[in-house]
């Protein structure tokens, strides 16, 4: 990397609104401390507006402007990969704002950025992710922000229908499916929901607490998954 791209990653991670150590600096940019604390002396230097205390770290001052946003080819490759993987996995209004992103970032660069064949050579299918996957995503992340309760007809693999209230809490994409980790109130636990087998969904006027719910909900997906994959058993002396 660059010093100057260094410089401008600095920047980009003190403006966050709380206290960065020189230690997780080093680590993001792969550098080493020294290096940061000169960098940062540079930084201060040359006007910008940063604080420093030992054992709490730095942090940059109220009311500096960034300077405009520039992006390197990989960087570019990387948000026009993203962008396609929304436009083809997930539903169309997420789609369309990820395509709108992705042209206002492209009318800002220099022209030599512009086209960039190795870029265009990113292909994403979609193919594999049916429309019934990804009809019920609008509403789902609507409800999802919200914290909003939905009535969910849901079919299991088996064909056993079901109609249940739920507290939606994210959507995971598994590669070929989506999933709705929520909690059931019908079985009073944490589910996960593939979208195209939800029936329909209607809204309620009812709302959840959902602080601290998603990373629950991740847990247990882990605890489940590590259930089904036990850790083999250690070799002792002697054994092939």
């Amino acid at each position: 990397m660059r010093r100057a791209d260094r410089l401008f990653q600095i920047v980009l991670l003190l403006d966050r609104g709380r206290a960065v150590t020189a230690r997780e600096l080093a680590d993001a940019l792969q550098v080493s401390e020294r290096t940061i604390y000169r960098d940062v002396a540079d930084l201060g230097r040359s006007g910008v507006p940063i604080s420093g205390e030992a054992g709490v770290g730095y942090l940059m001052r109220p009311g500096y402007r960034l300077p405009p946003l520039m992006f390197d080819a990989e960087e570019l490759a990387a948000l026009a990969l993203g962008s396609r993987m929304v436009r083809s996995w997930a539903d169309p209004a997420l789609g369309r704002a990820a395509e709108r992103a992705l042209v206002r970032i492209e009318s800002v660069l220099p022209q030599a950025l512009r086209q960039d064949p190795a870029r265009d050579a990113l292909l994403v299918p979609g193919f594999h992710v049916p429309e019934a996957m990804r009809a019920p995503m609008t509403e789902l992340r609507a409800s999802i922000a919200a914290h909003r309760k939905l009535r969910l007809a849901y079919s299991r693999a088996d064909g056993l229908s079901s109609e249940r209230v739920i507290q939606p809490l994210g959507l995971v994409f598994w590669g070929e499916t989506w999933t709705l980790g929520a909690w059931c109130e019908l079985r009073g636990g944490f589910r996960s929901f593939r979208l195209d087998r939800i029936g329909s969904l209607t809204p309620l006027d009812e709302y959840f607490d959902g602080d601290g719910m998603l990373v629950r909900y991740l847990m247990s997906v882990q605890q489940e998954d590590d259930k089904a994959c036990p850790p083999p058993p250690a070799h002792t002396s002697g054994d092939a």
